[in-house]
């Protein structure tokens, strides 16, 4: 077992130079708690908002969400985990970005065998997210309408081949050409490139006037109120992240205005804070993964030291599907 540990943390908030690594003792779990070595960190955009104080954190913070790797104590009280099985997380204190830490057991999932720790820190907190979004924030239906923002991103990624499963009708805006392959590969009936082409008119297009009934967007700011305009009537706007910035107070007559619309502003916490529905998302996410129906492209992989530069990269939109961090 290692008593130290190099890890990521950042004391003031701002941009990806905020970053520093330090090398630190490493305490031994508590109650409720596992230590675990990781293999593999997955970089997701929840991570930026810590960093740039989109979502505040007390400060001085360790950073990322999401981990795989190998289980080398076990605190009291802790069931159903043992020294050397192989797990992965998705959410709990921020702290991933480090060769090892302190987790609590609860967060964890154990690994199929079958998976390696770069599919699961690729897939886990990702494809957690598209389980509650897709099955249970909006159940989506075979044969509706969807419009996915950032279809080529790593949620995007993931979202489209779930939908697909499901027989959606996937439209995927991405930011150009390259990605617009990308989305069609996982399997987007339609896409927008939005530097070239308004998306609200392209879902008009393609609809026929008529709009989707669920849209997903991550991006936010930028796209908000164009995303209520290619909803049908009653249709819902899932809001689940801000890439382009916080969204302006809404009034909220415009929900009545459009058609009766439904707004909500999901978080994953909320959604597997039961241990009943992490497993039972867990064992969604990984059903697929086994059946091949969702995977992950080859990650874009960075060493640990070189997080600063990961999330330049996702933040200038020059990554597409996962990305990784080497501990």
């Amino acid at each position: 077992m290692a008593n130290t540990a190099h890890r990521i943390r950042f004391t003031r908030t701002g941009g990806a130079e905020v970053l520093e690594g330090i090398d630190e003792e490493l305490a031994a779990p508590g109650a409720d708690q596992l230590q675990v070595r990781h293999e593999s960190i997955g970089v997701n955009y929840i991570d930026i908002y810590h960093r740039a104080g989109t979502y505040p954190l007390p400060l001085p913070s360790g950073i990322g969400v999401e981990g795989a790797g190998v289980v080398e104590a076990v605190g009291p009280n802790v069931t159903g985990f043992a020294v050397g099985d192989r797990i992965a997380y998705a959410g709990g204190p921020p702290g991933a970005y480090a060769t090892a830490r302190i987790i609590p057991a609860g967060r964890c999932v154990k690994l199929p065998k079958d998976v390696t720790a770069d599919t699961a820190a690729s897939l886990v907190f990702k494809g957690l997210t598209v389980e509650y979004l897709v099955r249970r924030c909006f159940p989506v239906q075979a044969g509706q309408t969807v419009l996915l923002h950032a279809a080529a991103g790593g949620v995007g990624s993931i979202a489209t081949q779930w939908l697909k499963n499901i027989g959606a009708t996937v439209i995927g805006t991405v930011s150009s050409d390259e990605k617009a392959k990308i989305a069609k590969a996982n399997g987007c009936d339609h896409t927008i490139v939005t530097k070239s082409q308004d998306f609200v008119q392209g879902v008009k297009d393609i609809t026929g006037g008529k709009g989707c009934a669920v849209v997903y967007d991550s991006i936010g700011k930028d796209t908000v109120m164009g995303s209520v305009d290619c909803l049908s009537v009653r249709g819902m706007l899932v809001v689940y992240g801000i890439s382009s910035g916080q969204i302006p107070p809404l009034d909220t007559g415009f929900l009545t205005a459009k058609g009766s619309l439904y707004l909500t502003r999901p978080s994953i916490a909320h959604y597997t804070a039961k241990r009943e529905e992490l497993d039972a998302g867990a064992t969604a996410v990984f059903e697929l993964i086994a059946s091949g129906k969702i995977k992950a492209a080859t990650p874009k992989k960075y060493a640990l030291k070189d997080a600063a530069q990961a999330h330049r990269d996702m933040e200038s939109r020059a990554t597409s599907g996962s990305v990784l961090l080497t501990p």
